[in-house]
């Protein structure tokens, strides 16, 4: 009895550090940019947003509230986002490289995105640009691309033939890509910015859109928590125990596929984000997807949240596409988890 309620105390415990790491990294990420605002400043402009009065310095409010807030906030959903994806497709697959670009649906949504900034693609009757839409757009037609060709090869959607599509349409889709690229080389370096990741200009509106992007498809992956369990023991045992392996692992792949779609239309292709931070979480909560799911996406938030920082603080005033610092940071860290991990298996 006393070591369980140790094990539940421990429990608490990480789910508040990891809540209060996410809440520390976004306040810091408002107050920090290339103009340092104070404490006092932030929680001044803040205070008089909430009771509707006069702020002391207008341009200060609008700087935190206009600019800085609405990025932390969508920085911070697309970093729980991705890295859900990354825990749940790496429990699916059973596969520790695998994230929520195994599919492919990042590369189809990048072109997309790319065309749209080629031939100027503007949607003014809409809330959001062209090259939103159709990255949107391209990311489930991806999708349904990827589902139609492994139904007509294997009508049971196993693990290997999603893999094997995944990346042979990942890499049909950057070679389109650099075919647009070379037809368009004054495009060349917006293309680049934006297929590297990018958060500046967000608006709550994006915001609200990957928040409820978020909502419902974390949800449904946190529902699956216990199925995701049983694809770690095989998809045969699963089957035994009474796992529906073949709808499970085509919600999951819908979901993740989603969920992906929607932060790549709105902030580009960020790497390594759901590749590491699950395995970082892992080992804080074990592999247990009823913990391992909900704690990637705090971890997932604060990781962005500093990334992002970093990217547009390192060499300020110039920005850096923060695929840029999530790849040189993930790939480092990973080799070290790599390394530690194959150490203690042994």
């Amino acid at each position: 009895m006393e070591g369980k309620r140790k094990r539940e105390g421990y429990g608490l415990w990480t789910w508040v550090g990891l809540a209060g790491l996410m809440l520390v990294a976004m306040a810091v990420a408002v107050c920090v940019g290339s103009v340092s605002i104070s404490v006092a400043d932030c929680l001044q402009a803040f205070k008089a947003a909430l009771t509707g009065a006069q702020a002391a310095d207008p341009g200060t409010a609008s700087i935190l509230l206009s600019v800085r807030l609405p990025r932390v906030l969508c920085v911070a959903l697309s970093g729980a986002s991705l890295s859900v994806c990354g825990a749940a497709m790496q429990g699916l697959l059973k596969n520790p490289l695998a994230d929520g670009s195994t599919l492919g649906i990042s590369s189809g949504a990048s072109l997309g995105a790319a065309l749209a900034i080629v031939f100027g693609l503007q949607l003014p009757q809409l809330p959001f640009s062209g090259s939103v839409v159709l990255a949107a757009l391209f990311a489930f037609g991806s999708l349904i691309v990827i589902l139609s060709l492994s139904y007509m090869l294997d009508s049971s959607f196993s693990t290997n033939t999603i893999i094997l599509l995944g990346i042979v349409f990942s890499m049909f889709m950057s070679s389109v890509l650099s075919l647009v690229v070379t037809f368009a080389p004054d495009k060349l370096k917006q293309i680049t910015f934006w297929t590297m990741g990018s958060l500046a200009g967000s608006s709550y509106q994006d915001a609200l859109v990957l928040f409820a992007v978020l909502a419902v498809c974390g949800a449904i992956l946190i529902r699956l928590a216990e199925e995701l369990n049983a694809f770690a023991i095989g998809e045969e045992n699963a089957m035994n125990v009474g796992v529906d392996v073949r709808r499970v692992r085509l919600v999951v792949l819908v979901t993740v596929s989603l969920l992906i779609g929607a932060c790549v239309s709105i902030g580009g292709t960020i790497g390594f984000v759901g590749l590491v931070t699950p395995h970082i979480i892992r080992l804080l909560t074990g592999p247990n997807h009823k913990r391992l799911l909900p704690a990637s996406m705090f971890g997932g938030a604060t990781f962005l949240t500093l990334a992002d920082l970093v990217a547009r603080t390192i060499a300020a005033p110039l920005e850096l596409p923060i695929g840029v610092v999530t790849s040189f940071v993930g790939a480092i860290l990973f080799v070290y988890i790599y390394y530690k991990v194959g150490r203690t298996a042994r």
